[in-house]
């Protein structure tokens, strides 16, 4: 189900980071996330709800530049 938050979001295991793309058209890069919770996210109904409550303000991230 697309995201009404969430545009794209892709997960690299090697770095467990999480890379989001907001609808907004922001970036960011998502720390040391374990497998498990991208995992969730893959399986997750609502994105963006997923995202708030596994990820915001759990992970440490970087802004990405477009």
């Amino acid at each position: 189900m697309p995201s009404s938050v969430i545009r794209r979001w892709d997960y690299d295991e090697a770095e467990q980071r999480l890379d989001v793309t907001f609808v907004s058209g922001k970036r960011y890069a998502y720390h040391q996330v374990p497998e498990r919770i991208a995992a969730g996210m893959r399986k997750a109904i609502s994105k963006g709800s997923y995202f708030n409550r596994r990820i915001r303000d759990h992970f440490a991230f970087t802004q990405l530049t477009s």
